[in-house]
C-alpha cells in the first residue's frame, strides 16, 4: 500500500457534481496524475482532509489518501521526489483480553465522561467486566431533563448540561480534534470507535473533526449496550459519596466506594474520571488528603457573529459549498495577559450549562450539520493562583463560584447578554442589533462589563477590537456577548505518578479533564485508554 500526501484541488473541481464520492475524484485525478488505469487503483482511502484558504477566494480541498497498486514498486522508483509518495503500514491499536485471576475484584468506574467511557471500553474489551457509575442520568433520560431546563424548568444537580451520560462534551460541538501527536494509535482507535457506533466515516479523516451533539445523543446508548454485553455494568443516577482507603506501613491502597444511597462496592482498582464540574467530589478528596494542586486555567465570555459574515471572511466568499468556516485567534493584552478564542462553534448555539442553583455558567453547541444562523466561540483570558484571592488547591473552585453567583445575579438567573459596544462603554443594552443571539436556555440584557476585575475586561475589550483586525466584522459593534464562560478546564490537577495512580492512593487512578490531564473529548478519551491499560498492568 502507498500513502501519497499533498493532493491539492482547487474547489472547482468540486462544484460540477456535488453527489460523486471524493473517492472517485481522488482515484480519477491519480490516475491521470500518475498515468495509471483507474481499475489499477484499488481500496483508495482518505486519511486526512483539510480546507486551504490562504488566497481566498482561491480556495483549495488538500488530501493524503493510501490505495493499493499493482506496480508499487515502479511508481515508488518513478514518482519519488516529484510527489508526496511513501510506503505506508497502518498503525493498529490493539486491545488485548487479559486473563482474570481467582477471587479479582471488578474494577470501578467513577463518571462516565469520554475518559470513563474508553476506560470501560477498553476494560470490557479486555474481558474486565468493569463497574461504572454515573451521578446523571443516561443519555435518553438526560437529553430531556436537559431540555425541560432550557425551556424553564428547575435545575437538576446531578442531570444538566455538565453531568450525565457522556458528560460535559456531549452538549458541545462535539469536537475531537486534538494537539498531540498519536505515536500509539489511540488517537484513531478513538476515531473509529465513535465512527463504528454511529459517527460519519469523516470524522475519520477530516483535520477538524466533530461529531455534533445531535449524534453523540445517538451514539452513546449504542456503545453503552456493548459495553454491557462485554460483561461491563452501568449505575446511572448514581453520586458518589465516599471513597474507602486502607493502610499499611504508611502506604494508603483503594478499597472501594459509598454511594448516595449508602451502598457499598469493593475493589482494588478505581479510574476517577470525574469531569470538571463535579466540586463536591473535589472537595471529599482533599478531605480525605488525596493531593491535588490548583491548577490555571482560563474565564471569560462567549461572542456571536452572523455565520455568513464568518464565512465570508474566512473563504473569501458568501456563498459556497464548503462546510461552516470556523476560527481560532490569540492575542495578548497590554496587561501582558494571553486571550484567545475557544471552543468554536460554527452554526451553534449559546447554552446555559449550569450545574449548581444561584450559579450561571455557559458553553456553547452545535449539532452535526452545523445549520444555525450564528457562529460563536468562547473570548478567554487566562487565570492563575493570583487571581483566585485564596489559598490551597480549591482556590480556583472558589474564584469560579463567585464569578458564576455574580453571572446568575446580572439577570435574575438567566444568561446575561450586552452588545459589544455597551460592554466596551461600559452601559447597559437594551435591544438587539441587526441580528439576534441563538440560544438554549432564557436569556435578558445584563451588565457584563461589571463581572471581571479591570484587567480581565480590559484585556477582553483589546481583543475583539484585535480579533478585529483578522476577522472582518469581528468588533463589530452589535456583536452579542454572553456570560459567563467559567469551565474551560478544570481548575485542580489530582496529582499522579508514572503508573497514573495517584500519589496519595494505590489503586486509584485520577482521569481525564476533571483530574487535570485533558482538555477535550479526545484528549479525554485517550487519557480514558492509557488509565486503562496502566491499571491492567497492575492486577
Amino acid at each position: 500500500m502507498l500513502k501519497i500526501s499533498n493532493i491539492k484541488l482547487p474547489l472547482s473541481f468540486f462544484s460540477k457534481d456535488r453527489e460523486i464520492p471524493e473517492e472517485r475524484i481522488l482515484t480519477r485525478y491519480l490516475s491521470k496524475e500518475l498515468r495509471e488505469r483507474e481499475e489499477e487503483i484499488r481500496k483508495l482511502s482518505i486519511q486526512k482532509k483539510s480546507i486551504d484558504a490562504r488566497k481566498k477566494p482561491d480556495i483549495f480541498i488538500l488530501y493524503s489518501v493510501t490505495a493499493r497498486f499493482s506496480n508499487e514498486d515502479v511508481l515508488l522508483k518513478k514518482y519519488k521526489g516529484r510527489l508526496s509518495i511513501e510506503r505506508y503500514s497502518e498503525k493498529k491499536y490493539e486491545v488485548k483480553p487479559l486473563l482474570k485471576k481467582a477471587g479479582q475484584k471488578r474494577p470501578l468506574i467513577v463518571g462516565d465522561g469520554p475518559a470513563g467511557l474508553f476506560a470501560a471500553y477498553i476494560l470490557a474489551l479486555s474481558g474486565l467486566d468493569p463497574i461504572v457509575f454515573e451521578r446523571g442520568a443516561a443519555a435518553e433520560e438526560r437529553e430531556a431533563i436537559v431540555k425541560d431546563f432550557f425551556s424553564g424548568k428547575e435545575l437538576s444537580k446531578n442531570t444538566n448540561v455538565c453531568f450525565g451520560e457522556g458528560g460535559a462534551g456531549t452538549f458541545s460541538d462535539g469536537k475531537l480534534n486534538t494537539l498531540t501527536k498519536d505515536r500509539d494509535g489511540r488517537q484513531v482507535f478513538v476515531l473509529e470507535t465513535f465512527q463504528r457506533f454511529g459517527a460519519d466515516k469523516n470524522i475519520l479523516y477530516d483535520a477538524k473533526p466533530h461529531i455534533g451533539t445531535d449524534r453523540l445523543l445517538l451514539i452513546l446508548p449504542a456503545m453503552r449496550k456493548a459495553i454491557e454485553a462485554l460483561g461491563g455494568e452501568f449505575h446511572f443516577n448514581t453520586p458518589i459519596t465516599d471513597l474507602l482507603f486502607s493502610e499499611d506501613d504508611g502506604i494508603r491502597r483503594f478499597i472501594g466506594l459509598v454511594t448516595e444511597n449508602n451502598e457499598r462496592f469493593n475493589s482494588d482498582t478505581c479510574i476517577l474520571s470525574i469531569g470538571h464540574s463535579a466540586r463536591d467530589t473535589m472537595r471529599m478528596l482533599y478531605s480525605k488528603s488525596v493531593l491535588m494542586t490548583e491548577k490555571d486555567f482560563a474565564v471569560g465570555l462567549r461572542i456571536e457573529h452572523p455565520q455568513r459574515l464568518i464565512n465570508e471572511s474566512q473563504y473569501g466568499m458568501k456563498d459556497s459549498i464548503l462546510p461552516p468556516a470556523s476560527y481560532k485567534l490569540t492575542g495578548k493584552g497590554d496587561s501582558q495577559r494571553n486571550i484567545w478564542t475557544f471552543c468554536m462553534c460554527p452554526g451553534g448555539k449559546v447554552i446555559d450549562s449550569s450545574s449548581e442553583k444561584g450559579m450561571l455558567s455557559i458553553n456553547g453547541m452545535s449539532n452535526l450539520a452545523r445549520e444555525g444562523e450564528n457562529a460563536n466561540s468562547a473570548l478567554i483570558v487566562s487565570v492563575s493562583k493570583n487571581d483566585f484571592g485564596g489559598e490551597g488547591p480549591l482556590s480556583g473552585i472558589a474564584f469560579q463560584e463567585e464569578l458564576e453567583k455574580r453571572a446568575y445575579s446580572l439577570s435574575n438567573g438567566f444568561i446575561p447578554q450586552q452588545l459589544f459596544s455597551d460592554f466596551r462603554d461600559k452601559r447597559a443594552s437594551s435591544s438587539f442589533g441587526k441580528y439576534k443571539s441563538d440560544t438554549l436556555g432564557r436569556a435578558d440584557f445584563g451588565r457584563l462589563d461589571t463581572l471581571f476585575s479591570n484587567e480581565i475586561y480590559e484585556t477582553i475589550v483589546f481583543g475583539i477590537n484585535d480579533f478585529g483586525k483578522k476577522i472582518r466584522g469581528f468588533s463589530r459593534e452589535d456583536a452579542i456577548l454572553s456570560g459567563v464562560e467559567s469551565r474551560t478546564s478544570s481548575p485542580v490537577r489530582i496529582e499522579r505518578d508514572d503508573s497514573l495512580q495517584s500519589v496519595s492512593v494505590k489503586g486509584l487512578f485520577p482521569c481525564g479533564e476533571g483530574a487535570g490531564y485533558a482538555g477535550g473529548i479526545m484528549s479525554a478519551a485517550v487519557d480514558g485508554i492509557k488509565c486503562a491499560e496502566k491499571l491492567m498492568e497492575i492486577l
